[in-house]
């Protein structure tokens, strides 16, 4: 998965596990290139996607306007940041209380049993994560969304998207949640336990809608 820098407030990056590219790799490839030249690139890019972001880094992945590398952060690995116990929300950043801490829990709890997929909330300030040991930690599969709430970059969420979420919710619907809860004027405004809040509660009302055509077609 892959957490990047968001080069404009209403900017934001995700990533698939497995690592399927948001927009094909070909609209960034000369037209004399061939396929096997492609799927070489992609299965390169995936792995380092993979290594990179679980990493906690923010730094190679896939955005919604295009492929491709932006300031590479050194990865972090330090499980000893993760809590002793299991949970589903790990503020190594100190933005949420102890209070927040348990109605995400509590509604990351209602999401799991309600559809199946697991939402993980990571929030820090790199370098200062616990980078790949999340992956075990939550044992991160298809089903999970990681969503990393880190303003390192100034757009303050950042979401690792499993495949089997991918075919359920809309793509446009990670970027217009980021562009309205994630940028820095709202934010700053209201605080970045705020738009923590305010994702966790905008991604339940999407994952609980009925899939179709027009699911997620509003960040509420």
């Amino acid at each position: 998965m892959a957490f990047l820098h968001c080069s404009s407030p209403t900017s934001q990056t995700t990533s698939r596990l497995p690592f399927t590219p948001l927009i094909t790799a070909s609209s960034h490839l000369s037209s004399t290139q061939k396929p096997t030249q492609l799927s070489n690139w992609v299965s390169e890019f995936r792995s380092k996607s993979l290594s990179l972001v679980l990493s906690g880094a923010l730094t190679l992945g896939l955005s919604l306007s295009g492929v491709g590398p932006v300031e590479a952060k050194v990865g972090v690995n330090k499980p000893e940041l993760l809590p002793k116990e299991f949970s589903p929300v790990i503020d190594v950043a100190g933005f949420l209380s102890d209070g927040q801490e348990k109605r995400l829990a509590q509604e990351i709890d209602d999401i799991e049993k309600d559809t199946g997929f697991k939402l993980r909330v990571l929030a820090q300030n790199y370098p200062d994560t616990p980078g790949l040991a999340i992956k075990d930690f939550w044992q991160v599969d298809d089903r999970t969304i990681v969503f990393v709430a880190d303003p390192t970059f100034g757009n303050i969420l950042n979401f690792n998207v499993g495949a089997s979420v991918d075919l359920d919710v809309p793509r446009s619907f990670w970027s217009r949640l980021a562009g309205k809860y994630g940028n820095m004027f709202y934010w700053k405004e209201k605080g970045e336990d705020g738009a923590i809040e305010a994702a966790v509660v905008a991604i339940s009302s999407c994952l609980k809608e009925p899939v179709g055509s027009d699911n997620c077609s509003e960040v509420k």
